[in-house]
């Protein structure tokens, strides 16, 4: 008879909180008790990637906030007749389609920084931290199975070459490789056989002694193909994460912890929210609403949604029988940081 705000169920006050920005959050929270433990529920503390997308033809780029869905476009006339290899921290690092040319571009500043041409034909590239850091290094990798190599090219921003280095690598030819991320002081891999690889640029050391084997909980079921089954590495303030995904499988996800990886579940994962690419992988830890799940860079049916997996639900969303890796993560499209306050 006498209805006030007040007296909503927590979990719709947690629903209207959810869609206000941090400011509007912090007065929300000032009405009354229940509103305050609704918005301090929801208040999102990280800060989620955006997913871009790469047009088949034109300039003409996508963003969409995979939260609430909405989207922007952006004009890059720059990255013409380009391929993105990697993103991190905002800036892109793209090679020319038509020679060996590499650089960095920042698509929201649109600074471009030139780098020596890279003459390896690389499998796996990234760099430590922004190019604009004095301490930025990037890592091509080759692996040549024949020969039991691997090549190696480093660069700086700045530098007028690339310098390459073949390593033994003393194992069986490798496959399924992971992609590449920086944690302290070195590079890291990772490939579905459960060897985690490091490289210390500074020494210039190869390394694959540096954690128990993980090998891919898939590959013993043989009526799966390489190409249903694949391996992401990311990293989190120093920690590790490695994720195997296959076809419409549920995502297993292991952490680090000293040399030995485990297996984290429902009641382990604390929140986490992965985000995947054909490109790159991040990982938050304090999104509402996006919680313990992973995050792919498909589109659903109606272009309204990321595909997603959800370890509370343990279902994929939307679901559907997905074969191949390459459907739940294309090439045209990855995760990238976004300014604050940009759009």
């Amino acid at each position: 008879m006498d209805p006030s705000f007040a007296d909503l169920p927590s979990s719709l006050i947690e629903t209207i909180v959810s869609h206000l920005v941090l400011k509007d959050n912090i007065r929300a929270s000032a009405a009354c008790k229940s509103w305050y433990e609704a918005a301090r529920t929801v208040r999102v503390v990280d800060k989620h990637p955006w997913l871009m997308c790469f047009p088949k033809r034109g300039n003409l780029f996508e963003l969409r906030d995979p939260l609430q869905w909405k989207l922007y476009t952006l004009d890059l006339p720059e990255l013409a007749e380009s391929t993105v290899c990697y993103s991190k921290d905002g800036w892109l690092l793209m090679r020319k389609d038509t020679s060996k040319e590499v650089f960095f571009f920042n698509p929201f500043s649109r600074d471009l920084i030139s780098l020596p041409k890279c003459e390896l034909a690389f499998s796996q590239i990234a760099f430590s931290c922004p190019p604009t850091s004095d301490n930025c290094v990037l890592l091509a990798i080759k692996f040549i199975p024949a020969d039991k190599l691997v090549t190696v090219s480093t660069c700086h921003p700045g530098a007028t070459e690339w310098i390459t280095q073949d390593f033994p690598t003393f194992i069986k030819p490798f496959y399924m490789l992971s992609n590449l991320v920086y944690r302290r002081d070195r590079f890291y891999c990772f490939n579905a056989e459960g060897i985690l690889y490091n490289f210390e640029p500074f020494h210039r050391t190869w390394n694959y002694i540096c954690a128990d084997k993980l090998r891919c909980p898939y590959i013993h079921k043989m009526h799966y193909v390489l190409n249903e089954i694949a391996v992401a590495l990311v990293e989190k303030k120093g920690e590790l994460f490695v994720m195997f995904t296959c076809s419409n499988q549920k995502p297993m996800v292991y952490k680090l912890f000293s040399l030995e990886w485990k297996e984290m579940t429902r009641t382990t994962l604390d929140g986490l929210t992965i985000f995947v690419s054909f490109y790159n992988s991040e990982l938050r830890i304090n999104l509402p609403w996006m919680r313990n799940n992973v995050y792919f860079s498909r589109f659903g049916y109606n272009r309204k949604h990321c595909v997603s997996y959800s370890f509370d639900e343990s279902r994929y969303n939307p679901r559907k029988e997905w074969d191949k890796w390459v459907e739940l993560c294309p090439p045209q499209s990855l995760w990238i940081d976004t300014p604050k306050n940009f759009f």
